[in-house]
């Protein structure tokens, strides 16, 4: 009881304090009204309340994999191991990343609020099939079931983000939307806090089975508030357009193929730059988040204050990095997003050199978390903000689908490569058989500085008839 009330005193300072900081953002003076700014706030909380909630319905599969970890099957083997949960996690991905393809043009067709909706519903039913899986808890085949239903699960979790992207475009002008792109960061910290500590509280406090129902209960919930708060566009809830200076500024023609829109997407150096780059943010921010307490669990040092509350940590970092990224690249670099892009990297490959250098010592938990800022920061900026830019907001589907596909495919090469070189069993619980894990982050975070340096200068041009 002393730990749930602990924990929920914790989480409603953390609001509060995300409160604060959304108030506290510098705001960028583009002509809107007092009015207009109030029915903007109340069409982006619930759209992001519900992004949150689908992080909660998403890496609430780590916390799975740890405690399934700890129960042995008939065969006298963990029901669920390193390499179940890699191919687990990496068939998720795998999924993800390819269901952009029909989802982010999908997005641009019916609308955001459409498709976050048909996202949230999908997560919804799938997330009562994995906690109905893990009460039955079949003997056999286990990690195949998961697979199979992680698989639809992230399918429908990839709306998510090209529909919250999609709803904000016509609402947010470029030069504010360095801002919104710190609010994305603040959404995915709140997400991965409840992912994985408010997950954990729940597996202590209730069953292992409720780490699923929850957040397909609560995402009921704000998939309910969406229908009757959210509008995809200024002028459904009675407000006059306004040019955003994207990419689509200009465009009054009528809707451009699909086929025709990916094409001019990949024939677009600057887009699939920053799909390279965030294919390095995908492996570097999975291969922290998801490795980190398996990591620590598995050498037995459980004790420390970074892994007893990695979520609230993460959601800090995620807080820190999304503000640091917005506001540095709206108020200091002209709204460009390659900068803060390039110097968040370059931080990470310090970050990632004194992984492999303390491995096996206390500063490793702090050097991820600083990792963490880092790459949400970059997250936000690109998958979030540049999406919207240079993509545009008649398109903006399909160039975040592009962009958080590539995301998504580095999460599943990550996933796939670690299946492969991590240790199991007994050799886990050597730190040094680890060594492989830090030491692949290096050349990906190398190769991420490289790419955000050639897009420094980028900013998006108005369409030409």
């Amino acid at each position: 009881m002393h730990k749930v009330l602990e924990e929920s005193i914790a989480i409603v300072g953390l609001v509060l304090v995300i409160g604060l900081v959304v108030a506290r953002l510098p705001k960028v003076e583009v002509g809107h009204s007092p009015a207009f700014r109030s029915r903007r706030l109340r069409n982006w909380v619930p759209v992001g309340l519900l992004y949150a909630l689908l992080y909660m319905g998403r890496y609430n599969l780590t916390v799975a994999k740890s405690e399934f970890a700890k129960i042995i099957g008939v065969d006298g083997a963990p029901m669920m191991d390193n390499p179940d949960f890699a191919m687990i996690f990496g068939v998720g991905t795998t999924v993800y990343g390819c269901a952009f393809v029909l989802n982010g043009p999908l997005t641009d067709r019916i609308g955001g609020k459409k498709a976050l909706l048909l996202g949230a519903f999908g997560s919804i039913a799938a997330n009562a099939a994995l906690g109905l899986i893990t009460w039955i808890r079949p003997d056999s085949h286990l990690a195949l079931w998961f697979s199979i239903v992680y698989g639809v699960n992230m399918y429908f979790q990839s709306f998510g983000a090209v529909a919250i992207v999609k709803i904000n475009a016509p609402w947010f002008h470029v030069r504010e939307r360095g801002t919104f792109g710190a609010i994305f960061g603040i959404l995915i910290a709140l997400g991965l806090y409840l992912s994985l500590d408010v997950s954990r509280l729940i597996v202590d406090g209730i069953t292992l089975e409720w780490v699923f129902f929850a957040p397909a209960l609560l995402l009921s919930i704000l998939a309910v508030a969406t229908i009757l708060l959210v509008k995809d566009t200024p002028s459904q809830a009675g407000f006059d357009e306004f040019d955003t200076a994207d990419a689509s500024s200009g465009d009054d023609g009528p809707p451009l193929p699909v086929v025709e829109v990916f094409k001019r997407m990949l024939r677009d150096e600057v887009i699939v730059t920053i799909a390279c780059i965030e294919f390095c943010t995908g492996f570097l921010r999975q291969a922290i988040l998801q490795w980190y307490r398996s990591f620590v669990e598995a050498i037995g040092q459980t004790d420390g204050f970074v892994y007893a509350h990695w979520g609230m940590v993460s959601c800090c970092a995620g807080i820190l990095g999304g503000v640091f990224a917005g506001v540095i690249s709206d108020q200091f670099f002209g709204s460009r997003r390659g900068p803060v892009s390039a110097v968040l990297y370059g931080l990470m490959v310090v970050g990632s050199v004194l992984a492999v250098i303390a491995l096996e010592s206390p500063w490793l938990g702090p050097i991820f978390a600083f990792m963490s800022m880092c790459v949400i920061g970059v997250h936000g900026m690109l998958t979030a903000t540049a999406s919207m830019d240079f993509g545009g907001r008649r398109n903006a589907g399909v160039a975040v689908g592009i962009i958080d596909g590539f995301v998504y495919a580095g999460t599943a090469v990550m996933s796939f490569t670690y299946g492969a070189i991590l240790p199991v069993k007994d050799e886990a619980k050597d730190a040094g058989a680890w060594i492989a894990w830090p030491v692949a982050m290096v050349p990906v975070a190398v190769i991420g500085f490289w790419l955000a340096r050639r897009v420094w200068h980028a900013k998006p041009k108005r369409h030409v008839k």
